[in-house]
């Protein structure tokens, strides 16, 4: 009479072949499986908290850094603070679905973890797309750039990411989910095919727009570089190395965020809830690394938010960090 112990394997969808193990008296968000003696937590969900915990951590400092220096408030260190939060509350969701999946089986609870989770991760992916507009404007208007037209303009950005991120967080609460028909399940339990590719579909376009500003910072840094070397009568070679680093910088900028995302955003257009779960982790955990690398790519490489980290864990500013001159490489 005594049963084997039964397993919750988080909100990732299980292929066919696992789920003939499935116990059919449960109807909770997690699909149930016979793990056997020697496994009683998924390791792939071992990996997903740890990265939430670091995402956290290393974005909190961000937040806080941010939130407590009144000298951090021009538009671009806003947007670096959207970036965060929206990293932090990503890693918070994904320890919290942790919780979840192991204490709380509960098909409320999971809608609202991933919920948050979806919220959090499309404001990350539109703080990014926010901060590169911002980039471009700052160099195409370079001398209006520090005007309230463009602090208005900023918090609108603000507003209308948040204000969409948040609406499709709340899709799979509202009723937007498959726990009723799971043949319309997506590889994200509880999300349904069609929101997910709705999501991708999106993220591919703002990926677009992404690169195409991108292109034209190049083009700006270049022409930048090029003016700088001019007037001080700098040599060739100088020159190439200044625009090969700006140059760099902005590839890996680019090829770091698309690494991170385009496999998982790729899979789930063309997989659904029948597809191995192995498949799913494999694209999912490289996503989330993406809001580990933000905060070292966007805010601990800015000079101001170096020195006032300096100044938090120290006490005083390196004269390294606070006489480093800006170069056009610097985007």
């Amino acid at each position: 009479m005594n049963e084997e112990p039964q397993l919750n394997l988080s909100w990732i969808s299980q292929d066919a072949g696992a789920s003939e193990n499935v116990s059919r008296a449960a109807s909770s968000l997690i699909p149930v499986v016979d793990p056997g003696p020697e496994l009683m937590v998924n390791p792939w969900d071992i990996v997903l908290c740890t990265s939430g915990t670091l995402i956290s951590c290393e974005n909190a400092i961000v937040v806080l850094i941010i939130f407590h220096n009144p000298s951090l408030r021009a538009p671009m260190f806003l947007l670096i603070g959207s970036l965060a939060l929206a990293d932090l509350l990503a890693g918070l969701g994904l320890v919290i679905n942790f919780i979840f999946a192991y204490l709380l089986q509960s098909d409320s609870a999971k809608l609202v973890t991933v919920g948050l989770i979806v919220a959090s991760f499309s404001a990350s992916i539109c703080s990014l797309l926010a901060i590169t507009i911002d980039r471009y404007l700052s160099l195409y208007y370079a001398l209006t750039y520090n005007s309230e037209r463009t602090v208005t303009f900023t918090y609108v950005m603000l507003i209308v990411l948040w204000g969409a991120s948040i609406c499709l967080g709340l899709l799979p609460v509202t009723g937007w989910n498959c726990l009723k028909d799971e043949s319309t399940c997506s590889i994200i339990k509880p999300l349904t095919k069609n929101n997910v590719a709705v999501m991708s579909v999106s993220f591919l376009l703002m990926f677009g727009l992404m690169l195409q500003l991108y292109v034209q910072i190049c083009k700006i840094v270049m022409r930048h570089a090029h003016q700088i070397a001019l007037q001080h009568h700098f040599l060739a070679t100088s020159h190439y190395v200044t625009t090969r680093k700006g140059v760099s910088t902005l590839a890996i900028i680019l090829g770091t965020f698309a690494a991170c995302w385009m496999p998982f955003t790729l899979y789930s257009l063309i997989a659904d809830y029948t597809y191995p779960s192995i498949y799913t982790y494999a694209t999912l955990v490289p996503a989330t690394y993406n809001s580990i690398i933000n905060p070292v790519i966007y805010a601990f490489r800015n000079q101001e938010i170096q020195k006032s980290l300096w100044m938090i864990c120290c006490g005083c500013v390196p004269a390294s960090v606070s006489q480093r001159a800006r170069s056009p490489s610097d985007v």
